[in-house]
């Protein structure tokens, strides 16, 4: 059996592994503000104690900024638009 100490850090390791699928799994919801307060509360703690899914939030939220301020720029053309509410089945009133 293992002693306390090294169990208790093998948790923590473990618990951790969690928080950390955790965060990353909600990455999306937590940049387009579609969380609750709770969990975004809880996500931002998680993040302030580890870098690694730090620098992964922080690339998501860069990669989106870039890519919506180059998108913007486009006009989106009319067949394609067309087909795609057509594909969603929205019909116009």
């Amino acid at each position: 059996m293992e002693p306390v100490d090294e169990q208790s850090e093998a948790e923590a390791i473990a618990a951790h592994g969690r928080d950390c699928r955790e965060a990353l799994g909600e990455l999306y919801e937590f940049l387009d503000g579609e969380l609750t307060v709770e969990r975004k509360e809880t996500i931002r703690g998680h993040l302030d104690g580890c870098y690694d899914c730090l620098g992964t939030f922080d690339f998501e939220a860069e990669l989106r900024a870039v890519i919506s301020s180059h998108c913007r720029k486009d006009q989106v053309p009319d067949d394609l638009r067309r087909r795609i509410a057509e594909a969603l089945g929205v019909t116009d009133a």
